[in-house]
């Protein structure tokens, strides 16, 4: 990966995080929908049976407060789900339903990943992943969209800024789909870096390679659409070659990677054909950019992923090689 090499801490003994909360499962998206609570049972009972799991720092989170929800999000857009989870059940849109428990549990994603933002600044983590739900990266500004309610990554990115004084952050997105909401959330955002890998055209139509930002944030949006039928090859070549030398340049103090595992080629919403060496790969490359620039600190959020055997072996790889660069 050019300059970059492997990532080493010397000396350091400091734990991978993982965070996770049963109360994730509560939220419901309807009958038969793909984005459910088994996605992240699958991803903690896997990983629970390997030892592995006895090395982890392992928290159970508090919901985050509106204040940092507003920060991203319109204040009558929160009402919107709060009234949903309030009523029982509400379409927010064709493919976003909210009902009972889904605002906590948006909530506790997004505070957890604040909560492991506040350890990896800290030190006291090296590192993380946030298994919770429903992912968040198509979430707009004043809309739900895409099974996601709230946009974590972005709220993270906002809150590292503010609270931890962070001047340059970046969002490393490699879900299947483009990450609609995280883009336009920063597009005139020179301090937030937003760069995705995704399959286009797809679902949502965003992403093109033209899309760059604007304003004062022009060139700070990078895409790199990748076709239908790629797979571990051309994925791991377009993050290492083209994607990762703008992100270095950048220099990001902290990394977020809104980690979607649907590229995987049993995935049944993708068309992509990633394995789990390829996510491995992916995640090694983003740990040494992280290294080289950010002092190793990444934190890693859960997003797409609907075949459940393919989206927990990917997530243990991932999590595996979080936590292999202790040294």
């Amino acid at each position: 990966m050019g300059t970059l090499g492997a990532p080493h801490y010397d000396g350091d003994v400091s734990p991978t995080g993982f965070v996770y909360h049963a109360d994730c499962l509560v939220h419901r998206a309807g009958l038969g929908h793909p984005e459910r609570p088994e996605r992240v049972e699958a991803i903690r009972e896997r990983l629970a049976r390997s030892a592995l799991f006895q090395e982890l720092a392992v928290l159970e989170p508090s919901e985050v407060d509106r204040a940092w929800i507003e920060a991203v999000h319109d204040a009558s857009y929160v009402d919107v789900v709060e009234r949903a989870d309030a009523l029982g059940e509400a379409q927010l849109d064709p493919d976003t339903r909210a009902g009972r428990g889904s605002d906590r549990a948006a909530r506790l994603t997004t505070g957890g990943l604040l909560e492991a933002v506040d350890r990896i600044v800290s030190r006291e983590w090296r590192n993380a992943f946030v298994a919770c739900r429903p992912p968040g990266h198509h979430a707009e500004r004043d809309r739900a969209m895409g099974f996601c309610l709230y946009n974590h990554a972005a709220i993270a990115a906002r809150y590292a800024q503010r609270e931890h004084g962070l001047q340059r952050v970046a969002v490393l997105d490699w879900d299947v789909h483009h990450g609609n909401g995280t883009q336009h959330l920063f597009e005139d955002d020179p301090t937030v870096l937003y760069a995705s890998l995704h399959q286009y055209p797809h679902y949502p139509g965003t992403g093109a390679a033209d899309e760059r930002g604007r304003g004062d944030g022009e060139g700070a949006t990078l895409n790199r659409p990748m076709d239908a039928g790629t797979g571990d090859v051309e994925w791991i070549s377009a993050l290492e070659e083209e994607v990762l030398p703008e992100l270095e340049d950048f220099a990001p103090e902290l990394v977020i990677v809104s980690a979607g595992f649907d590229a995987h080629r049993a995935d049944p919403l993708g068309g992509c054909n990633l394995t789990v060496d390829g996510y491995r790969a992916l995640t090694r490359a983003v740990l040494a950019l992280a290294q080289a620039t950010a002092g190793g600190r990444l934190v890693s959020l859960l997003e797409g992923g609907y075949d459940l055997e393919a989206l927990s072996a990917s997530a243990e790889a991932h999590v595996e090689e979080l936590h292999g660069y202790g040294g």
